[in-house]
């Protein structure tokens, strides 16, 4: 065929589109109508055409995504019961979270060989975290160990720098994926999305810097996800290029991020629960479409009730419906040539490297969050969301708008679902993790 089917129609310029806009416009201003600032200081523009894509190559995984479910480990014995039940009914990879060792030969028995695994420990152990890795042997384990990030998280290193440095040292010449980047607690704090990615590339740029390039197999990263659709999936299309411009700075090329990514619960609520559900469903379109390796969704009553099997059931469903339903089961490339999240994708990694550039410039980010500098700037982007919140400009359905008023929740509460106020000693201010509207559901819960 030498002539194809649309060479009859003219083509139109962006110029010509901002001119037909600005006539229907009928005199008001183009840049003030349409034009919006987000949080990272850019405009976003009404339209995008073919002048906007980027042709970035990112390394994106060669294969879908897997769909984890999370269990905690209590009882081994329970604890492998659930996750050989969760893998019989959809799951394809499980992440154990424990706060002190385990015997892993019962958590594992009959567990499938090439099933990825995620060990979320909070605690820091390297003769029981060496031996787990060397029972487990398997490229497909993946430790999530973080010092750096239980030192921004609780204020404390877990014995002190020296002896926790030492410690992750043994665990790493021996185990392979054993460092987890908790990128998620910037999210859930309240940082905007380039200061996501400026703190999680500098947080990782803190164990290059002490290990050298030989640890880039053994990083792992694990992001949160909120309701932001197209920036969402950018962030995380963005962490890729910046990952990739970070290590050729360091000589190594080729090294695709591996992202377990999770929905925030910063934006979820008690009252109106169920759009929690249509909220995860919003984030888990968002990690796949982003290029996520793993995606794990959240139950969505888990900042109130104890584990359940109902809630466990629907987060699973939910992913297994996008998976096998709606045809994301190889979906990680399905935002290449997408005029605007190519810009945007751009532009957050553009904003993210200004962040990252000044972190390193000023003695990078271990020497900023002892300084609470890191901690400064997420306040600040938190305090913004609040104003947002409280003005309307951002909007959580049944908790600021359209609010339900016989919704009772007080005797449903298994969990406390507000932050825990510590009366610790701290080396450094800790970054707390909060969601958005707390401060509205005491204040209901007083009432009820």
């Amino acid at each position: 065929m030498t002539k194809f089917l649309f060479d009859e129609f003219e083509g139109t310029t962006p110029e010509a589109w901002k001119q037909k806009i600005q006539v229907d416009l009928k005199g008001a201003d183009y840049n003030s109508s349409l034009l919006w600032q987000t949080q990272e200081r850019f405009s976003v523009k009404p339209f995008y055409t073919k002048e906007d894509k980027t042709n970035s190559k990112i390394n994106l995984p060669k294969q879908g995504f897997h769909i984890c479910q999370t269990i905690f480990i209590d009882d081994v014995k329970i604890a492998n019961s659930l996750a050989i039940d969760a893998l019989k009914r959809g799951a394809n990879a499980i992440q154990f979270k424990a706060s002190k060792p385990f015997d892993p030969k019962t958590l594992l028995k009959k567990f499938p060989g090439k099933t990825p695994i995620y060990f979320h420990l909070t605690f820091l152990d390297a003769d029981f975290t060496t031996k787990l890795a060397e029972f487990c042997h398997s490229t497909n384990t993946y430790i999530q160990t973080d010092i750096i990030g239980n030192l921004a998280a609780s204020g404390n290193w877990f014995f002190s720098l020296k002896e926790d440095h030492k410690k992750l040292e043994k665990v790493v010449s021996s185990a392979n994926n054993c460092i987890s980047v908790s990128g998620e607690l910037y999210q859930n704090a309240g940082a905007n999305i380039a200061q996501q990615l400026a703190y999680t590339l500098a947080h990782a740029n803190e164990y290059l810097n002490h290990f050298g390039p030989e640890i880039v197999d053994k990083i792992s990263f694990n992001f949160a996800v909120s309701s932001n659709y197209f920036f969402e999936i950018a962030k995380i299309r963005a962490f890729r290029i910046l990952w990739q411009s970070l290590l050729k700075e360091y000589d190594v090329e080729n090294k695709e991020a591996h992202i377990f990514t999770q929905p925030s619960l910063r934006n979820k609520t008690l009252y109106d629960y169920n759009v929690n559900m249509l909220r995860t469903t919003s984030e888990c379109m968002s990690a796949i479409l982003g290029g996520s390796n793993t995606v794990a969704n959240i139950a969505y009553d888990e900042i109130y009730h104890k584990a359940n099997e109902f809630g466990a059931r629907i987060s699973r469903n939910q992913l297994l419906i996008l998976q096998q339903e709606s045809n994301l089961k190889e979906a990680q490339n399905f935002a290449d040539g997408a005029y605007y999240i190519e810009a945007i994708t751009e532009q957050l990694t553009e904003k993210a490297l200004d962040i990252f550039k000044q972190i390193e410039k000023a003695g990078g980010f271990l020497k900023q969050l002892k300084a609470g500098i890191i901690q400064k700037k997420i306040t600040e982007s938190a305090l913004k969301e609040d104003e947002k919140l409280n003005n309307k400009d951002i909007i959580l359905l049944g908790s600021n708008l359209q609010v339900n008023k016989a919704d009772k929740i007080k005797n449903d509460l298994e969990l406390y679902p507000f932050v825990k106020q510590r009366n610790i000693k701290t080396l450094i201010t800790p970054i707390i993790r909060k969601r958005l509207s707390e401060n509205l559901e005491k204040e209901r819960l007083n009432h009820e």
